[in-house]
């Protein structure tokens, strides 16, 4: 009996060696991350950070594969066209992998099957803004003058059916409100039409406008986290107006499907030793993201099923048509 049990032991630790082995050798060479934004944007520098403290652990480079065009598509076909080998991974955010598939009617990947999700590293709240200048001073201001002048205030995004762009229109929905949409391919375009008084509003995220509120060159009415943030804390949050609203982006990273599971499940380790680092937590949120403290793949594969869920409700009710 207990040579019985020994011997089949041994195979089902022998069955499992070639798994052990490959997760103990991996990585024997760069990994690539593929970006769908260009060199230089808020997801771009946040990834180069990550993958550079990552790399230490892993005595191999991650390269950074920037793929941007084609509101994401460029990057994440290209990223599911992937070899799943372990080597090539996805760093995304939500317009790829969620609200793309509610504004195309149809796209060259499907996010759900043609990804594994390895792990969620940070949200990113984005910031209702004005001009300096521009007469109001919180959202009760805002909604009562957008009321006695329909359609006299100019917003700023990066178009209506981006993320920043489908947050104004929520906005304006709720408040009852509306807002003229001046839609920018480069959110550089929309923050100098802000400072030059031709734009009255604008909505981006928080690392993209937070030296232009601390130089006093604009001003901060809300912020789309359900809290208020660190950096901002005398911001209020929109839910404050409208109760229970809450609206960020996120990045995260995924792999192409097939990857084998053991080298998903070290990836995530490995992320997940890393956010517990102070001096990590502290770098992100300087850059603007809100870092997630804990999550495994299954955590992150229940987020997404949620995050589709939600933002199918949000497209529907600001009448997003998918085109």
């Amino acid at each position: 009996m207990k040579r019985r049990t020994f011997t089949q032991a041994g195979l089902l630790l022998a069955a499992g060696a070639p798994q052990f082995a490959r997760a103990q050798a991996w990585p024997e060479r760069p990994v690539k991350w593929i970006l769908s934004q260009p060199a230089g944007s808020g997801p771009d520098i946040l990834a180069r950070y990550v993958a550079d403290q990552l790399a230490r652990g892993w005595s191999q480079p991650i390269v950074i594969d920037n793929r941007p065009g084609g509101q994401n598509v460029i990057g994440a076909q290209a990223a599911a066209r992937s070899s799943p080998d372990g080597y090539s991974f996805y760093y995304a955010t939500t317009a790829a992998m969620v609200t793309n598939a509610f504004t195309f009617k149809t796209l060259p990947y499907d996010a759900a099957k043609d990804f594994v999700p390895v792990r969620l590293i940070g949200r990113s709240p984005f910031v209702l803004a004005a001009a300096a200048n521009f007469p109001v001073k919180d959202m009760a201001d805002l909604i009562a003058q957008a009321k006695a002048s329909p359609g006299k205030i100019a917003i700023g995004t990066e178009g209506p059916k981006t993320f920043s762009g489908m947050l104004a229109d929520s906005v304006a929905s709720m408040a009852g409100i509306k807002l003229t949409h001046v839609p920018y391919t480069k959110a550089p375009d929309a923050i100098q039409d802000v400072l030059g008084g031709r734009v009255q509003l604008i909505c981006l995220p928080e690392a993209a406008l937070m030296v232009y509120l601390k130089a006093g060159q604009m001003k901060a009415l809300a912020v789309s986290s359900a809290e208020r943030l660190a950096a901002l804390p005398a911001v209020p949050p929109l839910g404050d107006t409208f109760k229970g609203f809450e609206y960020t982006g996120w990045n995260g990273l995924f792999a192409p499907a097939g990857t084998p599971a053991d080298v998903v499940q070290r990836v995530n380790r490995d992320l997940e030793a890393l956010m517990q680092k102070p001096e990590v937590v502290q770098r992100l949120l300087a850059l603007g993201s809100i870092p997630e403290p804990s999550q495994t793949t299954a955590g992150f594969d229940a987020f997404m099923r949620s995050e589709r869920e939600r933002w199918g409700g949000i497209v529907k009710a600001i009448g997003i048509t998918p085109e």
